[in-house]
């Protein structure tokens, strides 16, 4: 693949040729459409899908990635090779150039519609410290965690994308040494930095997906934060896991990375016990 290109890049920034992440952008006065980014500017692909240099089904001219995404692994590697030609070729940088935008003109969007979501209790770090805070005196993992997918389902109209302010939630909190829980706003207000998988062509329902098929489901990824008010989390939690604590806010970033820009760094998983 090729990895240079003739749009100025810093190679450092982590927006060059190799990355071209989707996302979903607007200006004053315009629809929002979808656009990949590279350097410090982002290609608008519905531009380019009107110039007649991309072959679009309507997916570019629309305020998600979703109907893109729907479309299938076959569609997702086809339109990535072609915007490596026309941004590595330095004879499509005429008809190219025009449709480039600063960043700094554009305002990023939340770049999927979110019809459902799950945060999985992956991380045996992450998952060791938790259960020290929530169970100082007991074991750190529970019996199941290194048996079972752990996770639970978040809520997906909050949603947001990065820099969207998050208000401070409210709810029950109570310490050891209270005799009964107060109602306030959260005093222990904590982030969590995750990584989300983002799924784009849907499963059957009752059947489930093979690890094989993991490249023909999920589109990409974006990056996480899953607020947690840590005093109400610890009150409300039992026994059937967080509530008001984890769904008043979840930030993901406003471009998805595709699944075949990390190939490269792709590794073996940790030998499972």
């Amino acid at each position: 693949m090729t990895t240079v290109s003739w749009v100025e890049v810093d190679e450092d920034g982590g927006f060059g040729i190799e990355n071209l992440p989707y996302g979903v952008f607007s200006r004053p006065g315009e629809l929002p459409r979808v656009g990949v980014a590279i350097g410090d500017r982002v290609l608008d692909l519905a531009g380019l899908s009107a110039a007649g240099l991309l072959e679009d089904r309507r997916y570019f001219a629309s305020g998600s990635l979703n109907a893109f995404m729907v479309a299938g692994r076959a569609t997702w590697l086809a339109n990535r090779a072609r915007l490596v030609d026309l941004l590595g070729d330095e004879a499509h940088r005429p008809q190219v150039e025009p449709h480039l935008i600063p960043l700094a003109d554009v305002e990023l969007l939340r770049p999927i519609e979110v019809a459902d979501y799950v945060d999985f209790y992956s991380s045996e770090h992450h998952a060791s410290n938790v259960g020290r805070i929530f169970r100082p005196n007991g074991d750190a993992l529970a019996p199941n965690w290194k048996r079972l997918p752990v996770a639970y389902h978040g809520r997906a109209g909050t949603v947001y994308p990065s820099g969207t302010p998050i208000v401070r939630p409210h709810g029950q909190r109570k310490t050891p040494g209270d005799q009964e829980p107060t109602y306030g706003p959260s005093l222990k207000l904590d982030i969590e930095a995750e990584v989300g998988f983002v799924a784009g062509v849907p499963s059957a329902a009752g059947r489930g997906v093979p690890v094989s098929a993991f490249r023909d489901h999920v589109f990409g990824f974006v990056l996480v934060n899953d607020w947690s008010a840590r005093d109400i989390q610890s009150w409300e939690s039992q026994p059937l896991g967080p509530f008001l604590s984890k769904s008043f806010a979840t930030s993901i970033s406003p471009w998805v990375v595709p699944v075949a820009a990390l190939e490269p760094a792709r590794v073996a998983p940790p030998v499972q016990d």
